[in-house]
């Protein structure tokens, strides 16, 4: 059987992959910071997809800036690593994930909403874990890594 191929090689069925970059962002509650976007039902991390020739951490602090009005320097953030798998909000796509952590310090600004992000929530993870309207990189690998 013939499969189309399209430029680059892959197979024209082939799911489209997001560089994105993801932040766990925390408080001295323990809580971690959710937020939906506008249009969508999945809670996730505040983070978007990388500029060209930007690196994960450069794209997360500036994503965090715009999302959520708070300045976090790329070298203040926790590399908490990489995950692979299926984006929340984008049928038959992939997101290839950097993610980071980072800790609100106490007595700072609480984040608001602005750019794309119609709400934001602040929850334990083991609340989080019983939600059924999350992103998979939450479901799938941050809650089983923070819960375990």
């Amino acid at each position: 059987m013939d499969t189309a191929v399209a430029a680059g090689g892959l197979p024209d069925t082939a799911p489209a992959v997001l560089r994105i970059s993801a932040v766990l962002v925390s408080d001295d509650a323990g809580r971690i910071l959710l937020v939906r976007k506008r249009g969508t039902s999945r809670f996730m991390q505040p983070g978007g997809k990388l500029e060209p020739g930007e690196s994960f951490a450069a794209a997360a602090a500036r994503e965090v800036g715009e999302e959520l009005g708070l300045a976090v320097p790329a070298a203040g953030l926790e590399d908490l690593g990489h995950w692979y798998g299926p984006a929340a909000n984008e049928e038959d796509t992939f997101i290839d994930a950097g993610l980071f952590g980072w800790t609100l310090p106490a007595g700072s600004p609480q984040p608001a909403a602005a750019a794309e992000i119609e709400e934001l929530l602040w929850i334990s993870p083991a609340a989080a874990a019983e939600r059924t309207d999350l992103s998979p990189l939450l479901s799938e690998h941050i809650l089983p890594r923070l819960l375990d």
